[in-house]
């Protein structure tokens, strides 16, 4: 009976290290994506949910951008609004691709979010996109500024049964 226990712990043992020993890249990666996306880090703190604005206008083309010094890129589109062009930061790459909103160049949209200064530009740094009447792409909570990205899985697909 005491060798069998041995066994099996043994085994328990083993296939845990095994599973901690093959996750922790993901987990190590998981970390490095987050670095300066993460809730508290510098870019986050620049998001006033206090001072929310809309603005409205054409989508002219998405790229990818550096928000700060040491962070990955970000999904950001460039917003026609009568003439003015806006840079809207949208979410971390990693997070949602130009593809991943749902948005294309030429659409039609309102985004609330909040104006922030980086790097001496002024950006819009958006919580929701609208197009149309029934489509929407959140990345933000409107009362407190909550990054999607920060959230756990089950945050996550609660806050998106809301839309």
């Amino acid at each position: 009976m005491q060798t069998q226990l041995k066994k099996t712990l043994f085994l328990l043992t083993s296939v845990s290290f095994l599973l901690v020993y093959a996750c922790s890249p993901l987990f190590a990666a998981s970390e490095k994506d987050m670095e300066g996306w993460g809730i508290e880090d510098d870019y986050n703190q620049l998001y006033d949910p206090k001072e929310l604005d809309k603005l409205k206008g054409i989508v002219v083309k998405f790229k990818k951008v550096q928000p700060l010094s040491g962070m990955s890129k970000a999904t950001a589109l460039i917003l026609d609004e009568g003439g003015d062009k806006i840079v809207v930061h949208i979410c971390p790459v990693w997070f949602a691709t130009a593809k991943d909103t749902g948005i294309k160049r030429g659409d039609k949209v309102k985004i609330k979010g909040s104006w922030a200064e980086i790097n001496g530009e002024d950006v819009f740094m958006a919580s929701k996109i609208k197009k149309g009447e029934h489509y929407q792409f959140k990345v933000r909570l409107t009362k407190d500024g909550t990054p999607f990205w920060t959230m756990s899985e089950e945050q996550l697909a609660y806050e998106r049964s809301q839309e």
